[in-house]
């Protein structure tokens, strides 16, 4: 299950401080482009006050939040598609991603330097997106080409591809990312196996100062109609210098800091939820004396598939699932008191899995 956003933009746009502050890390941030070149990966707790309802109930030897990898990719530069900056290298680490989290820089300093010495963030946003894009075209048309050659011998299934992949390059022509084409029944396989770039679900994150926290600057009010137009995707702001800061502060401190300005958690916080939904997850729980803990899962999953997210085994000899709706369970004081008034359900095979759903599986194997 694809759990790895990438985190992508332009050089100094503040990726690797980013980074640092979601997982703690070590990436190195400079003031010189292709600071970092080997992609950084950390693994990221999902903060979920649930848990904490849960273990209050529980009171658990252990309690295990779901994660989200995010993985520090070089900065992509205009003419990446075609090797510039490395630019070969750095989109083979985004296409090992399964979600992206496009930065762009809002924030005026003099100090950091900027690619085209001039903070324009729309322009930024197209640039990368028109990389990714024609890196995409690029692949599209490789495969064409060879579907071309296999197709001329009359065989169904070639045609059916060679068809499909002319229609995907139309789109694609036409400023389109791959993840606005209708797919029809039977082309997810062809679509997956490109491994496009703009098929992955994205995220622009505008890195901004502290004066648009409270008053957003014209350039991040033209960005937020740039990304609503192109294909009316999410964009969320953030003060990554100020998360920084935030981020280094004791608890007591944090927690005053945060009491000040009126917020009952850091912003950075609201970035690794988005993240989590964009990788299309949703939580189920597990709770008992040793163990409370979060699942992620797949949206739309059945409970079979909950089950093999604990081990393999639990789905292949499913039998049922015990599932306690997470409010009945607070409201209840746990699985006795749900027990008790008829909220514990016995679900089979076919049980669409909800979000926040306590569950206990019964297998045989």
């Amino acid at each position: 299950m694809g759990i790895k956003c990438g985190i992508v933009g332009l050089p100094n746009v503040g990726k690797s401080s980013l980074f640092n502050i979601l997982s703690e890390g070590k990436a190195e941030a400079a003031n010189y482009p292709f600071c970092t070149i080997e992609p950084n990966v950390g693994v990221v707790m999902v903060p979920d006050p649930r848990l904490d309802q849960l273990s209050a109930i529980n009171d658990p030897e252990e309690v295990i939040p779901s994660i989200v990898e995010f993985v520090d990719i070089a900065g992509l530069v205009e003419g990446a598609s075609q090797g510039e900056g490395l630019g070969n290298k750095f989109l083979a680490n985004i296409r090992e991603t399964d979600a992206i989290i496009h930065v762009v820089r809002c924030f005026e300093d003099k100090n950091v330097t900027h690619v085209s010495d001039e903070i324009n963030p729309v322009n930024d946003f197209e640039i990368i997106n028109t990389e990714l894009l024609l890196a995409d075209i690029q692949t599209v048309e490789r495969n064409l080409e060879r579907a071309g050659k296999q197709s001329k011998a009359g065989d169904k299934t070639m045609l059916a591809k060679h068809a499909f992949l002319e229609s995907l390059l139309e789109h694609l022509n036409n400023d389109l990312p791959a993840r606005t084409f209708n797919i029809e029944k039977g082309q997810a396989s062809t679509m997956k196996e490109l491994s496009l770039l703009t098929k992955k679900p994205m995220l622009c994150l505008a890195n901004i100062d502290e004066s648009s926290i409270v008053e957003e600057s014209k350039g991040l009010q033209a960005l937020r109609e740039k990304v609503k137009s192109v294909e009316d995707a999410q964009l969320l702001k953030l003060c990554v210098s100020l998360e920084l800061e935030v981020s280094t502060l004791e608890p007591s401190e944090m927690k005053e800091f945060l009491d000040e300005l009126n917020l009952e958690e850091p912003a950075i916080n609201k970035l690794i939820r988005a993240s989590y939904d964009l990788l299309n997850l949703q939580t189920f729980f597990t709770a008992g004396p040793k163990e409370v803990r979060a699942w992620p899962i797949r949206k739309q999953s059945l409970a079979p598939q909950a089950a093999g997210t604990i081990h393999t085994d639990f789905e292949r000899g499913f039998i049922k699932a015990e599932v306690i709706g997470f409010d009945d369970y607070i409201e209840h004081d746990g699985e006795q008191g749900a027990k008790s008034v008829g909220k514990l359900r016995l679900e089979g095979k076919e049980y669409l899995v909800q979000e926040g759903d306590v569950m206990h599986f019964k297998f045989n194997v």
